[in-house]
């Protein structure tokens, strides 16, 4: 009697622990594609066309318009450019390696919402349910109204609640602080003291976004599109609705899945040395960048307990592409499926209708900025269909699904203005192509 009961309770325990791992990631039936190295001219594209891609590198840091650069082309499944250019530190010159690892800020926007994705696709919630329902701190919010003289504001009741669709969109109406386009957000921001990007200060995203909720919106929720720290949210709502901190979720539901071992929000010290520093130009040199309104050391110095889903993640160019190949691989990679097709196809279409204007070149979806046919008429951004965006150090990618190509960009600076890779490069992989 008493085996039976052991077999039983041994029989529930397996049970639940099938249950729990099949919630996360899952083996594909399809065929399984890795992102491997290959030559150029078995997926059709020009060695002699891609070489131009090294011409404009070695011009913008010998004009002194960049330090460094790792530039990243693949096709097919098959990265056939992988290079690097220039220095990694002002001070000691070090050359450039093609593992070195960038911040990646925004870049980091697109694996949170890959995250959020992951959890519905289990069923957890409904897109449109307002975050106040796992956030309780953002019930009833309120939009600006004016600013006094004496700093303080008043507002006026939202006519709806936050959706986890507003916060995905950037159409929450949740502002960026110090980098808001509007000064008197910068200013409620700064005296809530919210953490907008990135710090090494001992601090959870969990405390900072209970303060943030409580701050008044730039808009009601769905009628702009305003660029916000609302993927910090979201970074907090994948705690919540996991059960996991958010560093460890994407660790284990990602980053492992996907063999993106160089990607973090903080470098352990094996690491630190191939942390690219942030550079800028004084006098006409590069010198590394001051402390300002954050650390720019903050990846591998400080607390560690900040994990922004807006800013925060840091990688190689290997790593974020392997990421883009899943999408082209529509969910999938190394015989793992994070997403199903479905899900691809829903976070590529137009989310926000017009909110970019009336017949826009890309717009918006539920993690990227894709080319629309438009865009693909005037020429230079890929295929429509091809998604992209950037970030704040001056990194930037695209994937066309359409020509099976992944770009990627990684530089490290700030406030220079005489960058121009940053349009030259997706010209540049585009007229490589030769099938």
């Amino acid at each position: 009697m008493k085996l039976k009961y052991t077999h039983r309770i041994l029989f529930i325990i397996i049970l639940v622990l099938s249950c729990f791992l099949s919630q996360a990631q899952t083996k594909s039936i399809q065929n399984p594609h890795a992102l491997t190295y290959g030559n150029a001219s078995e997926v059709g594209v020009s060695e002699e066309r891609l070489a131009r891609i090294d011409s404009m590198c070695l011009k913008a840091i010998k004009d002194g318009n960049l330090p460094g650069v790792v530039a990243l082309v693949a096709r097919n499944g098959k990265i056939i450019y992988h290079k690097a250019f220039g220095t990694a530190d002002a001070k000691t010159q070090q050359t450039l390696k093609k593992d070195a690892i960038f911040r990646l800020a925004s870049q980091s926007k697109a694996i949170t919402a890959t995250a959020v994705m992951m959890l519905w696709e289990e069923g957890r919630f409904k897109l449109d349910d307002p975050i106040s329902k796992y956030i309780p701190e953002f019930k009833n919010p309120q939009v600006l109204d004016s600013v006094l003289a004496d700093g303080t504001f008043t507002t006026k009741p939202a006519i709806r609640e936050i959706s986890i669709r507003h916060l995905l969109t950037h159409t929450s109406g949740i502002g960026y602080g110090v980098i808001d386009g509007d000064d008197r957000f910068k200013k409620i921001y700064k005296d809530a003291g919210i953490i907008d990007l990135f710090t090494t200060e001992k601090i959870s995203i969990a405390d900072n976004i209970k303060k943030l909720a409580l701050l008044p919106l730039h808009h009601n929720p769905g009628d702009e599109f305003t660029y916000s720290e609302s993927y910090d949210v979201l970074g907090y709502f994948i705690e919540i609705i996991s059960g996991e901190t958010f560093d460890a979720y994407l660790q284990t539901h990602i980053f492992e899945p996907l063999k993106m071992t160089n990607t973090a929000f903080y470098l352990p010290k094996s690491k630190e040395d191939r942390l690219v520093s942030v550079q800028t130009k004084k006098d006409g040199k590069w010198i590394n960048y001051p402390t300002t309104f954050y650390d720019p050391n903050y990846p591998i110095k400080g607390a560690r307990t900040f994990f922004s889903g807006g800013a925060g993640l840091s990688s190689t160019a290997e790593d974020y592409a392997k990421f883009l190949q899943m999408y082209l691989n529509n969910g999938e990679l190394n015989g793992i499926r994070l997403l199903s097709r479905t899900t691809i196809e829903m976070i590529m279409s137009n989310q926000i209708g017009e909110l970019w204007g009336k017949d826009p070149k890309e717009f918006y979806g539920l993690a990227f900025m894709v080319q629309s046919d438009k865009g693909e008429g005037l020429g230079g951004n890929g295929s429509s269909g091809t998604f992209s965006w950037g970030g704040y150090f001056n990194t930037q990618y695209f994937a066309d699904p359409k020509e099976q190509t992944i770009g990627v960009l990684l530089k490290q600076t700030q406030n220079i203005k005489s960058d121009d890779t940053s349009w030259k490069f997706s010209i540049l992989v585009g007229q490589s192509i030769d099938d």
